[in-house]
């Protein structure tokens, strides 16, 4: 049987940090969400974040649901992780039946301006959970910092931090099997399960904590807070894909308003 680290270990113990370093169940998601050949990271930010320009021309609820169908036929092939799709979308899917039920209850109980409210937000949300999962972190920050040429430092830093998040869910499991195994699980009443989860939570803080040190010491170690001319791991070419997946995000964007 394999042995489960304590929380003390966990805490105690100091991986290899690199500013490539990325965990390797980040590395087997990235290589089962794939995206097509021929599209980077900028253009599916694009298509994610260039309908939310086209949400305030929805007024009606004919509108919103001809926007949703099109997005859905303009981007969802190029999903490719079915399962963290519809996670992200449970989140969306939410707040669009919050803003429906207050809509209907304080707006005069029109159900179209209260279904127009609700695909308002689902037109905001779905293309961001459908390309989102299948961006890299690393090949984001390389076109973001070639590409638009933003400032170096908040671009590695944003890359370390994405790359970092992949990380926190194995974290939290570990340090449960951990006190599952010493007999501290979350099994009980409502304190208990409280107590546990803070407990879990300040763990999983200070292994995160440990790893920002780590971090910080392998960027500095390359010469990171000296450099002034730097070079980037990859390149970042503009394709053809690109421009279609822009092209569409700007449709996306502009349909709305001509509805």
């Amino acid at each position: 049987m394999a042995r489960l680290p304590d929380e003390d270990s966990l805490v105690r113990s100091h991986p290899r940090s690199t500013l490539d370093n990325v965990p390797s169940e980040g590395r087997a998601a990235s290589a089962a969400n794939d995206v097509p050949s021929g599209i980077g990271p900028l253009a599916l930010l694009g298509a994610c974040l260039l309908p939310v320009l086209g949400a305030f021309a929805i007024h009606a609820a004919h509108v919103g649901l001809w926007g949703v169908g099109a997005e859905l036929l303009a981007l969802g092939w190029l999903a490719r992780d079915p399962r963290g799709s519809l996670k992200l979308l449970a989140f969306g899917i939410l707040a669009a039946i919050s803003i429906a039920v207050s809509t209907y209850l304080y707006g005069g109980r029109h159900l179209d301006e209260s279904a127009a409210a609700a695909l308002r937000i689902m037109y905001i949300v779905l293309p961001s959970a459908l390309l989102t999962p299948v961006i890299r972190p690393a090949e984001l920050g390389d076109h973001l910092a070639q590409r638009l040429h933003l400032p170096a430092r908040p671009v590695v830093a944003a890359v370390v931090a994405l790359q970092r998040i992949d990380s926190i869910g194995e974290q939290w499991r570990q340090v449960q099997q951990a006190r599952r195994a010493r007999g501290l699980g979350l099994d009980g009443g409502v304190a208990r399960r409280f107590k546990g989860s803070a407990s879990t939570a300040f763990a999983v803080l200070v292994v995160a904590m440990r790893h920002t040190g780590s971090t910080a010491v392998a960027m500095d170690a390359r010469g990171f807070g000296a450099a002034t001319a730097r070079t980037w791991a990859g390149p970042a070419p503009w394709r053809w894909g690109d421009s279609l997946v822009l092209c569409l995000g700007i449709g996306l964007a502009l349909l709305p308003w001509l509805m």
